[in-house]
């Protein structure tokens, strides 16, 4: 998920809308029907539950909805930035907010994390859940649910549920973000790094979609185009959507710093499920996307998921699973009054 920001128009999720309110209402009754097929797998709660702040803080949820729905407005490249913000914050040391900190060789500060966006929508959200319930909701409840309320924007209602009810943690080294799978990386190389966060193929594939919106940096894709100043393409790589994408990123000793490319070249602003046809098609942008297709089981998964209602009833799922990774409740963390700093 490294180096994905959202482009998606207003009008053109307007118009969609309405086209899919039909598929909207098929993905909630298969997410209904393949939460108790996969029961066995989330059966776990670690303390988490749905609608956590009912109590001590009811208006909780609709205020990060509607700061995040305005900022969205204002700003395209959010839903892509907060989706790949939660991930990033999941994938190291669970989902603690720990990515947000602002200390000496805080997670931040790693490569991985340099592209990472979507803080100040963040800050905006705790001004405001601060002057109305002081030291109640935590940073990584706001960092979960602003990523699913940013997409959302695109749908009839939220895509998927949020669990609440996480801590704070106040730990962020960036000497842990190796946890984080490269968009290079092989297909055993993802699985492993998907396995070690407690997540298993099916997640894998499902939350590889999430790169049907977003970008990503030149220096992200080049090695599949170029040898040095020679081009060689990657084998796993369309031959015409090369052609695309070295357009965009001409050899890496001429390109310009910070140009981007979309993750989804046949319908970048939809969060839809275009992104599996493409892998299909040998038009995935990353070389972490084609590897999907290395793997017969993978591979099928691909081709399931290509169908838009397996694929939103699944990506609901997997999130919901990514947001329970090792997370602190009950006592442990903290509620911090200012996300950025520990202790505040």
């Amino acid at each position: 998920m490294r180096g994905r920001q959202a482009t998606p128009t207003a009008a053109g999720a307007g118009r969609w809308r309405g086209a899919t309110a039909w598929w909207w209402l098929a993905a909630v009754v298969l997410g209904h029907l393949l939460t108790c097929a996969r029961a066995g797998l989330l059966e776990t709660n670690p303390g988490l539950a749905y609608n956590f702040y009912a109590k001590t803080c009811p208006n909780a949820e609709s205020i990060v909805r509607s700061v995040t729905r305005q900022m969205v407005a204002g700003n395209a490249a959010l839903p892509a930035r907060l989706l790949r913000l939660h991930f990033h914050d999941c994938f190291v040391n669970g989902c603690d907010a720990s990515i947000l900190l602002d200390v000496a060789n805080s997670e931040k500060t790693a490569g991985p994390n340099l592209s990472v966006g979507g803080y100040e929508v963040i800050d905006a959200i705790k001004t405001q859940l601060e002057q109305t319930c002081p030291g109640v909701v935590s940073c990584a409840d706001i960092v979960a649910l602003a990523a699913r309320d940013a997409v959302s924007v695109q749908f009839p209602s939220s895509l998927w549920q949020v669990e609440t009810g996480r801590r704070d943690g106040s730990v962020s080294l960036a000497s842990n973000t190796g946890a984080l799978p490269s968009p290079s990386a092989g297909f055993a190389g993802l699985l492993q790094s998907f396995s070690n966060r407690g997540l298993n193929l099916t997640d894998l594939v499902a939350l590889s979609g999430a790169h049907t919106i977003g970008v990503a940096s030149c220096s992200s894709v080049t090695s599949r185009l170029y040898n040095g100043n020679a081009t060689a393409l990657d084998p796993l790589l369309d031959s015409a959507y090369a052609q695309t994408l070295m357009s965009t990123c001409p050899n890496p000793s001429t390109s310009k710093a910070g140009t981007t490319v979309n993750l989804d070249g046949t319908t970048p602003a939809k969060f839809d499920s275009t992104y599996y046809t493409n892998v299909q098609r040998k038009q995935g942008t990353l070389a972490s996307d084609a590897a999907l297709m290395s793997n017969a089981q993978a591979a099928q998964m691909v081709a399931d998921l290509a169908n838009p209602i397996k694929f939103y009833a699944a990506f609901s799922m997997s999130m919901k699973k990514m947001g329970r990774i090792d997370v602190l409740t009950g006592t442990k963390g903290q509620i911090r009054k200012q996300c950025r700093q520990v202790g505040s």
